[in-house]
């Protein structure tokens, strides 16, 4: 009989250095993908489709900032109109 070799499972330590990882290559593609958007917009500046794109991208950040900041999405947007 052969004797089986477990992968360990990754420390919390681990999991967490992978997520941040991936998490920062995602800001990163986000920042590529609204740069992309730009051209598109300039190209067609009267489609309304571009700004509901970042309208439910916008949403999407508010929920995920007021998430990882414990947060109500209500706090985040008076924290967005207190920059304006």
């Amino acid at each position: 009989m052969t004797k089986r070799t477990t992968k360990p499972e990754p420390t919390a330590a681990e999991t967490y250095a992978a997520r941040r990882n991936d998490i920062a290559r995602l800001l990163d593609v986000l920042q590529m993908e609204l740069d992309k958007h730009d051209t598109e917009q300039k190209a067609d500046p009267r489609n309304w489709g571009h700004a509901g794109d970042l309208g439910k991208v916008r949403e999407d950040l508010i929920n995920l900032a007021g998430f990882m900041s414990n947060m109500d999405p209500e706090h985040v947007e008076a924290f967005l109109a207190d920059a304006e």
